[in-house]
Formats: C-alpha cells, sequence, structure tokens
C-alpha cells in the first residue's frame, strides 16, 4: 500500500504577505473563509488526510529509517525491512566501518554523504 498525495497546507493568505511564510496556522478569524471550508481558499488540515497505519513513518523507498550511531547498531537491522541513516555525529572513519559493513549486509543508506573525486581522495557531500 502506498502513501497518498497529501496537498501542501499553507498558512492562510500566505502569497499575500511574505513575513507570514507558508508555514501552516490554523485560521481561527470569524469572518475566515478558509476555517469555513470555501472551495478556492485552500485545504484545511483534518483527520481525513491521515495516512494509513502501515504507511505511517515509513521513507519514500519504502523501508522505515533507523538511526545507526555505531557498528552494533548494523546487527539489529532488518535488511528487508529497513534502511539505515547515519547520525549526523559520527566522524569519517567510523562512517567508513558503518558503509562498509552495511554493504556487506546488504543493508539501504540513504545518507551516504561520502563521495570519491579523481585522485581517489574522498570529499564529503551536503546531503
Amino acid at each position: 500500500m502506498e502513501k497518498k498525495r497529501l496537498p501542501k497546507f499553507r498558512r492562510q493568505e500566505w502569497f499575500r504577505f511574505k513575513r507570514l511564510g507558508e508555514k501552516w496556522r490554523k485560521p481561527r478569524g470569524r469572518d475566515s473563509k478558509l476555517r469555513l471550508r470555501v472551495s478556492g481558499k485552500g485545504h484545511l488540515v483534518s483527520i481525513g488526510y491521515r495516512v494509513p497505519k502501515t504507511v505511517r513513518d515509513l521513507h519514500p523507498s519504502g523501508f522505515t529509517e533507523v538511526l545507526v550511531k555505531n557498528l552494533s547498531d548494523l546487527e539489529k537491522i532488518d535488511a528487508a525491512r529497513q534502511a539505515i541513516r547515519i547520525a549526523a555525529n559520527v566522524g569519517r572513519k567510523k562512517r567508513e566501518q558503518i558503509l562498509k559493513r552495511a554493504e556487506e549486509l546488504k543493508i539501504k543508506v540513504l545518507n551516504l554523504g561520502v563521495r570519491k573525486d579523481e585522485a581517489g581522495h574522498e570529499e564529503k557531500t551536503g546531503s
């Protein structure tokens, strides 16, 4: 089962005033057309838009994300259902060890973050 596509829930009149931003705020005004659910005024957040429990919190690839901080965390991963995201505070040396072990265990890594240039040196990408 796939996640359904949700509309972009934007703040009322986000397009009129730059200072408002697009971040959702519930409309509370007495005459608010968005609060009254007038057609063409945008989508109001409601429980009906919630996705099924089976696909909630899934990565778009279909895997469940698991944060990995060291090599021992890798042993608990189910490669068929879970993918790993290496924590941001893991250093280069340990990251390389985790990537190597994940490749052996055939575990999908969501943030590879290491790329080799022409000379064979590694450089970190901004992912």
